[in-house]
């Protein structure tokens, strides 16, 4: 579940920068906002499953 919290605390973030009036590179920004979106979309899904969300550590 924190790597979900993680998640949609990151894309928020991202909101913010691609909002900013200082924003470079919007279009890579906007890149990076699709990939994270379906990045939590993925996590989302799986701890709505009970998948194990977090990575296996060694």
């Amino acid at each position: 579940m924190n790597k979900t919290l993680l998640t949609i605390l990151m894309l928020a973030l991202l909101l913010l920068f691609i909002i900013s009036p200082f924003a470079a590179l919007t279009s890579l920004m906007l890149l990076v906002l699709v990939s994270a979106f379906f990045s939590l979309l993925g996590n989302l899904f799986k701890a709505i499953i009970g998948g194990d969300t977090d990575p296996k550590r060694s």
